[in-house]
């Protein structure tokens, strides 16, 4: 077997997880579990997220964390206009973007009522961090 398909074999049975860092933990758990209502489970070395379809997504503490200038989480909804009116009434605060992807009073962007893509609005975690919301 050539080396680039026994390590694409290999690479096939593992449980892939994603992971990126915040500045404070116990932010981050607040945020996640009481805002987000995400089953959070503390770890010696950070936080793991738990998701009922199986996923993970493990967060580390990192002193000189500097947030992502990306989105690092998409949570993919039914209904993008009744999620954002429960996560605002939560305390989110939605992104709110001009040009392109201008975003309506809600902050959502309306990609697929344009054929631009999803229905999609973006918001920051405790560290600043970009998360979203994704219309299926």
């Amino acid at each position: 077997m050539a080396k680039a398909e026994k390590a694409k074999k290999e690479l096939s049975f593992s449980e892939a997880f994603s992971s990126f860092s915040v500045n404070d933990l116990k932010k981050a758990k607040d945020f996640y579990q009481q805002k987000l209502g995400i089953d959070v489970e503390e770890q010696e070395e950070g936080l793991k997220l738990e998701f009922d379809g199986g996923n993970n997504v493990f967060i580390y503490p990192k002193d000189d964390h500097t947030p992502a200038a990306f989105t690092v989480l998409n949570f993919p909804v039914d209904d993008i206009d009744e999620t954002v009116e429960k996560l605002a009434k939560a305390g989110i605060k939605f992104e709110s973007y001009g040009g392109e992807i201008k975003t309506d009073k809600k902050g959502i962007f309306r990609g697929a009522d344009n054929d631009q893509g999803p229905n999609i609005a973006w918001f920051k975690d405790p560290a600043g961090n970009f998360l979203s919301v994704i219309e299926e």
